[in-house]
């Protein structure tokens, strides 16, 4: 099956498609349904891809178009998820969802729930559910291409927030992305 990867290179989630026999192409830039890769591609799996993909697209796709997202869905949709996470002290976790026209609205595939220590910093729990999310990508790969695991949709509630969310809380962020996630926890809600 040839593949196309959404987002920045990720090696392991290539090592993974290599280890299937998957061909992998990676892309980065918004695409366009006129784009050749379009028509040369079985399947789509986003990571950290920064642009919506239109309904022309995903409907060359059904059912063969996946996100993985670092926050356990339906809370933290959108930009910044790992830093809502804390600020909301919402659920934290990694969802694979089927990709929709919405902003990770997509039926669910697989999640798995975490939870963070005190000492973590929001890049080491960024960096956690980096590595949570790829396990959890290569033990479903197989099963998520043949179709063999149904999908669930998204419960109700959750979050959805954009880059410029962030702004009003910038001024938390003491160290950048080492401050300590026990002192942004709840902050949101206070506010």
């Amino acid at each position: 099956m040839k593949v196309l990867l959404l987002g920045p290179e990720r090696s392991e989630i290539i090592g993974a498609l290599d280890k299937s026999g998957d061909e992998v192409e990676i892309i980065e830039k918004k695409l366009s349904v006129n784009d050749p890769i379009i028509q040369e591609v079985d399947f789509l799996i986003s990571y950290g891809y920064r642009h919506i993909l239109r309904k022309d697209i995903l409907s060359k796709f059904q059912n063969k178009a996946i996100n993985i997202h670092i926050s356990l869905l339906p809370w933290n949709r959108g930009a910044d998820p790992n830093l809502w996470s804390f600020l909301e002290n919402t659920p934290k976790g990694v969802t694979i969802h089927y990709l929709d026209e919405g902003i990770d609205t997509g039926n669910i595939l697989v999640q798995t729930e975490t939870e963070f220590t005190n000492e973590d910093t929001l890049r080491t729990s960024y960096e956690k559910l980096n590595e949570l999310a790829i396990e959890l990508f290569q033990s479903s790969w197989l099963k998520i291409r043949e179709g063999k695991i149904p999908s669930q949709p998204q419960p109700g509630g959750g979050s959805l927030h954009r880059l410029q969310d962030r702004e009003r809380y910038k001024h938390l962020l003491t160290n950048g992305w080492d401050t300590p996630v026990i002192n942004l926890i709840g902050k949101a809600l206070s506010n």
